[in-house]
């Protein structure tokens, strides 16, 4: 009895957490309606088009829709060109060099593992997100095309009708776009951040008044800590910005996270006043700050650095309060330069060129790492299909590239996600309108308004965070399949039934290998990640020497170790999904290495603004002894990350931590100077902070 009634209780808690899960990821917030709008209005326009005319594949162009929209409207506007450009080399490559090998069979199967190999590379190298989708539908449904017996001139009409397809959704969806286009640049980082540093001061203020927290200011700190941050990095990693703004503004999104997570646990901790007037007053200071930041934020200055009082006196929430302390106090530092933001943000037409490829795609290995695994998953659903004749489940090969799109850090809440999205979209959506409202459409208006509603809700979840958003891609994706291949509503259900097995044949062999053959543990990868992390700060304490190129190898390593900062926390939620006996150490590890995250941020945008003095660029010139002083100071720093890394590691360190040691001598040197330059006192403030940092981190480590 007493089993079945723990079994009854945790079914009920079971439900009641899911209930509660849906109920806040699938809440309205503010601009939700606008960007489901646009979304719906994009792949509307592109299915009723791609119907009317009788135009193939028009799955391709709705997915755009859903794909690109969810970035600003503007950097969706300056992506429009390149996408265009990308969509044309990739058809004159399907062309073209199937024509070399279409009549040698062994060849033919070459190029075809090689041309996947391509495409992944392609995905894991390129940095606009648009282009990137783009070029991967190109190759999973263009080079398979070649593989039809029919002739060579039906096999181009095809791959023409393709490159048509991918301009009508990419220029419909930059059209609708324009229209929308009603922020200013920079207003698509700044205006999110500043909402959770509103949110966060309310709780601050509730607080320093010793007054209950109120429902609304609940309800918003929780929604944006389920929200996250990932949006805002994918938007800032995928903008023209200056690396330098993305680095900066990258340190002051991670922090304002940590500071959401610590506020929405404040929210639920604190549901009576206290009476203490000491902690009163140190909520009221922070709240102060934090809307001081905000609104040097939105004005486009630079925060003001801030200082707090330490204090000794006992608190309910000491241990939250210094935490927010420490946070607020790092978001100024996060600019470690003095100049303003209006010099990184662009308000003109004028906007930086962009890079089209990361920076380290020639030197990270976990690019040809991440090719190969799908490259393997990929030909193993081609040969599948073939080995047993069944061309009907193809689009295994087209789930396989359009999954890799998500698949960098991917965990098994993703896998989760994937296989729940092409059931419910394939099956129970795709299938079942075919069988109960299909048959009772005869016009393009009926299939719009099922079309409409199908995208609403697959759009509106892609919007949640990113614990549930992948779930709204799949389902559309599923139902695109089965409805929008062809240019007429799809009543077939065992073309549907094959279509929906090659989404999942596509599925299972990116989940085995990824997550199987060469898987492992969100923890310890996360955990090893982090770690590499430490060795690359390590290295880049050390770098660039003068004359060596600019510093060209130190841009690399930054690149890869922002990078690394991404793959860090879309790891760290894969850590919560994974059970084992070591759930509870992996979970701890998890909180430590989070929290550690900030800091580290910090210390590598202080480090990138000391590069110039490390580089003597004018009127960064640093007297003879300061210079050999600062190099004294760089390498015990770098030995310090590196201790720091060993730790972590298990290993022990001989190596005595002489930062203090080194930072004195340093500032011994810049003293001995008759006259303290301006350069040398902000190289020694910068110099000072980054000392600071690396202790702090030193001591939790």
């Amino acid at each position: 009895m007493a089993s079945s009634a723990q079994t009854l209780f945790a079914r009920s808690s079971a439900l009641s957490w899911l209930w509660e899960f849906l109920r806040n990821e699938l809440s309205p917030y503010p601009g939700r309606a606008g960007i489901v709008s646009r979304m719906v209005l994009a792949a509307t326009v592109v299915m009723i088009i791609c119907m009317t005319f009788r135009i193939p594949y028009a799955f391709q162009g709705a997915i755009y829709a859903l794909l690109i929209s969810r970035d600003s409207p503007r950097s969706t506007l300056r992506s429009g060109g390149t996408v265009l450009l990308v969509t044309v080399i990739g058809a004159t490559y399907v062309v073209v060099s199937a024509w070399f090998v279409v009549s040698l069979p062994t060849l033919h199967f070459v190029w075809i593992i090689g041309s996947f190999f391509l495409a992944f590379y392609v995905i894991s190298t390129m940095t606009n997100y648009a282009a990137t989708s783009t070029f991967a539908i190109m190759i999973s449904v263009g080079v398979p095309l070649w593989d039809r017996h029919v002739s060579a001139a039906s096999n181009v009409e095809d791959t023409l009708w393709l490159t048509l397809v991918t301009l009508i959704g990419v220029v419909i969806t930059a059209a609708v776009e324009l229209g929308f286009a009603t922020l200013k640049p920079g207003d698509d980082i700044v205006l999110p951040t500043a909402d959770r540093l509103a949110a966060v001061e309310d709780v601050l203020n509730a607080c320093a008044q010793d007054q209950p927290l109120t429902d609304v200011t609940k309800k918003a700190v929780i929604r944006f800590e389920l929200l996250g941050t990932s949006r805002l990095r994918r938007i800032l990693w995928r903008s023209n910005y200056s690396s330098q703004y993305k680095s900066q503004m990258g340190g002051v999104v991670a922090l304002v996270g940590r500071l959401v997570n610590i506020g929405a646990v404040l929210s639920q901790i604190r549901v009576a006043p206290t009476g203490n007037t000491d902690e009163e007053e140190r909520f009221r200071t922070l709240a102060q700050a934090v809307g001081a930041i905000r609104t040097d934020l939105i004005k486009r200055r630079i925060p003001q650095p801030i200082q707090f009082h330490a204090t000794e006196k006992t608190s309910q929430h000491r241990p939250l309060l210094e935490q927010i302390e420490h946070l607020v106090g790092l978001i100024p530092q996060a600019f470690a330069d003095s100049r303003s933001m209006d010099e990184y943000v662009p308000f003109s037409d004028d906007t930086p060129r962009t890079r089209l490829f990361s920076p380290d795609a020639l030197v990270n290995p976990d690019h040809v790492k991440f090719a190969v695994k799908g490259c393997l998953a990929a030909s193993a659903c081609y040969v599948i299909y073939n080995a047993i004749a069944w061309p009907g489940i193809s689009t295994a090969v087209t789930t396989c590239l359009l999954t890799a799109l998500s698949t960098i850090g991917s965990s098994r809440q993703k896998q989760v996600l994937r296989f729940a999205g092409a059931i419910v979209g394939g099956f129970v959506i795709g299938m079942g309108s075919q069988i109960f409202i299909l048959p009772y459409l005869d016009s393009i208006a009926g299939f719009t308004v099922l079309f409409i509603l199908v995208t609403a809700a697959a759009a509106w979840i892609m919007t949640s965070s990113p614990r549930l958003s992948y779930f709204g891609l799949q389902v559309a994706l599923a139902f695109y399949l089965i409805n929008l291949q062809e240019f007429a509503m799809q009543t077939s259900l065992s073309i549907a039934r094959d279509r929906v097995v090659g989404i999942l044949l596509g599925l299972f062999l990116m989940w085995l290998v990824f997550d199987q053959l060469w898987g492992t543990p969100a923890a310890i990868e996360m955990k090893k990640t982090f770690i590499a992390n430490l060795r690359l700060l390590a290295q880049l304490a050390r770098e660039p020497l003068p004359g060596r190129e600019q510093g060209w190898r130190s841009h690399s390593i930054r690149e890869t170790i922002n990078a690394n900062f991404d793959k860090v926390r879309s790891l760290s939620d894969g850590v919560v999904f994974e059970l084992g006996p070591s759930r509870q150490e992996d979970l701890a590890l998890r909180d430590r290495i989070r929290s550690w995250q900030a800091p580290l941020h910090t210390f590598l945008v202080t480090r990138l603004a000391l590069v110039k003095y490390r580089l003597q660029f004018p009127g960064f010139e640093l007297p003879e002894a300061v210079r050999g002083a600062q190099q004294k100071f760089d390498d015990h720093l770098a030995n310090a990350v590196d201790d720091m890394a060993d730790r972590m590691e298990g290993k022990a360190s001989a190596r005595r931590n002489e930062v203090e040691d080194a930072f004195r001598e340093l500032e011994s040197s810049t003293i001995s100077q008759k006259v303290l330059l301006p350069q040398v006192q902000t190289f020694l403030a910068l110099s000072r902070n980054l000392k600071n940092v690396a202790l702090s981190l030193d001591r939790e480590i």
